[in-house]
């Protein structure tokens, strides 16, 4: 496993088997985002699309927190010292790659290319929540807390939070928690779809490592494109049969590579009735 310096404030780690884990590393700011901390997960998710042996990515927060958000004190500071010519966003910095770009709060503005689960420990606020849609499943400890706690500062969403939460819970949901900038807990973001898994506290980190090693079971190639479909028609598609022929177009491409393998493992009698295991 090799992983970065723990002073830093976003550790990477990746194991034989393909899984990476990244972390933000905060805890004096309970693990909200600054400038050079957006870089650094941005960077970590490039990094992570790029590496073929790593096939499914975990992020998470140290010490039991997720992200509060924006680090708002950090953003004062800034102001403070020279409130014109710095930049709060720190968009110098900020290099796109092709039609892709780091975020405020870092990939926020990536589909990223691969599956990702966030582990959800303590609160996943303002743009923490943001951060934790980045992920295709969130795996929630039972005291944890989402929200849109910017509502109280005049700070927009701007890291993704009003594009991805109505497509996961629903526009009336979102609205909801858009507007009132309320706290849902674990228990209410697991009935409207926020949460995917609720676990007992301090287990998060375990559990998604454990949905992971799950997903490094199936063939990769036929995952990947279904993935790639299901956020095609989500956010891209211009029409019902557009999201179905891209569908097609794409899902045919693993029938030589993937599919017609499995079709034999399972005509020789691998998962039968509905099995799981030994796949």
């Amino acid at each position: 496993m090799k992983s970065s310096s723990p002073r830093d404030s976003v550790v990477v780690s990746s194991t034989p088997s393909g899984i990476t884990t990244i972390t933000i590393s905060r805890p004096h700011r309970r693990n909200a985002v600054n400038p050079s901390t957006a870089r650094d997960l941005y960077s970590a998710f490039l990094d992570f699309e790029n590496d073929s042996s790593q096939k499914v990515a975990v992020l998470t927060g140290s010490d039991g927190y997720f992200c509060a958000g924006a680090d708002l004190v950090d953003l004062t500071t800034q102001q403070q010292q020279d409130p014109a010519t710095i930049d709060p966003l720190d968009r110098d910095h900020l290099q796109p790659v092709k039609d892709r770009n780091c975020g405020p709060m870092g990939p926020s503005r990536l589909q990223v290319q691969k599956p990702v689960i966030a582990a959800v420990a303590g609160h996943a606020v303002a743009g923490g929540l943001e951060l934790s849609l980045v992920a295709d499943m969130r795996v929630v400890e039972e005291d944890a807390v989402f929200g849109v706690y910017c509502r109280r500062w005049g700070v927009p969403l701007i890291d993704g939070g009003t594009v991805r939460l109505q497509a996961i819970v629903g526009l009336g949901r979102a609205l909801d928690m858009i507007l009132t900038g309320r706290p849902v807990t674990a228990q209410e973001a697991l009935s409207m779809g926020l949460a995917n898994r609720v676990v007992p506290k301090g287990k998060a980190l375990e559990e998604a490592t454990k949905l992971a090693e799950e997903l490094l079971k199936f063939p990769n190639a036929c995952m990947n494109v279904d993935r790639s479909s299901a956020y095609y028609a989500a956010y891209n598609a211009s029409s019902f049969e557009d999201a179905l022929r891209n569908e097609f177009n794409q899902g045919i491409k693993v029938l030589q590579t993937e599919s017609f393998r499995g079709a034999a493992r399972f005509a020789g009698g691998q998962g039968r009735h509905g099995r799981f295991d030994k796949l």
